[in-house]
């Protein structure tokens, strides 16, 4: 079901303008495929899908195979790792504390990631602010980051 899925997702986003998560989910559900937030995350990684800035102005799912960014985004991914001391939740906000200096290079990192639902981000000198769509977001976020931090 995976590689057929896949397949799908491949074939809408080369013929429509796919921002969200929400809007792939139910291109497929009108091609009769029920999916998750959760499966659809994973094939989007899977597949190394990326927002890029279409011709209409506005951010769409595309694939890339670009190993330079896949480089860049590790760096930025091991700088998050380093930096972070500390992290909670406050709502639909994701308070995380870092080493001295370092939010703005966590903050980076993070918005590297385009995760959906992030609303926007804002560093201090080592405190850094996610502020997500929703609380839910934020609590997935929250596992994401957890996660990542195990790694």
């Amino acid at each position: 079901m995976k590689p057929g899925r896949q397949g799908v997702i491949l074939e809408i986003i080369a013929e429509q303008d796919i921002e969200t998560q929400h809007q792939l989910m139910q291109a497929l559900a009108e091609r009769g495929i029920k999916s998750t937030q959760a499966t659809l995350s994973r094939d989007i990684k899977d597949m190394r899908l990326v927002k890029q800035l279409g011709p209409n102005g506005n951010y769409r799912y595309v694939q890339t195979n670009d190993q330079a960014r896949d480089e860049t985004q590790q760096k930025l991914r091991t700088i998050f790792q380093q930096s972070i001391q500390s992290y909670d939740l406050a709502q639909n906000i994701l308070v995380i504390k870092t080493m001295p200096g370092l939010a703005s290079a966590a903050c980076a990192a993070i918005d590297g990631m385009q995760i959906d639902h992030l609303v926007g981000s804002l560093a201090g000198d080592d405190t850094a602010f996610l502020a997500m769509k929703d609380n839910q977001s934020a609590i997935d976020l929250y596992h994401m980051i957890e996660n990542f931090m195990n790694q």
